[in-house]
């Protein structure tokens, strides 16, 4: 079995069929498109194929190293994550194609008006192993 991450993106990917932000959806929408969300990874809870997910807050802030003694510098000239990502899962699948049908399906959740928003999903590998560096 591989496993991908499957991540979906507030903006930065093309724009999905039913390209409404759910800031404009009624709360029967909302619901609608996490249930949804939740019955599939039930079934693939089912089958053994869900690693895990979670939706993520917009809150958040980039941080890295400033060097020995300094605190972390936060933030940046870069687009934020918060901004990008708003949520994940992680499968582990017999194939690649299989993994590309779940991408698929998961894709179809409802969205304004209950139609599938038929939104671009990023599907990534994770390597099985740590890379290896060959000179």
């Amino acid at each position: 079995m591989a496993k991908y991450l499957l991540l979906k993106h507030y903006r930065g990917a093309p724009a999905p069929v039913n390209n409404v932000p759910m800031d404009q959806w009624s709360q029967d929408e909302i619901t609608a498109h996490i249930q949804y969300m939740n019955d599939f990874a039930d079934k693939l809870r089912s089958t053994g194929e869900f690693v895990d997910g979670q939706a993520l807050a917009q809150e958040g802030a980039w941080v890295r190293y400033d060097g020995e003694g300094r605190p972390p510098v936060t933030d940046g000239p870069f687009a934020e994550t918060k901004d990008l990502i708003a949520g994940w899962m992680i499968i582990d699948t017999d194939s690649y194609e299989r993994a590309l049908e779940l991408a698929g399906e998961l894709s179809a959740a409802p969205g304004k008006d209950g139609k599938p928003i038929h939104e671009w999903l990023e599907i990534r590998p994770f390597y099985g192993n740590a890379p290896t560096i060959t000179e």
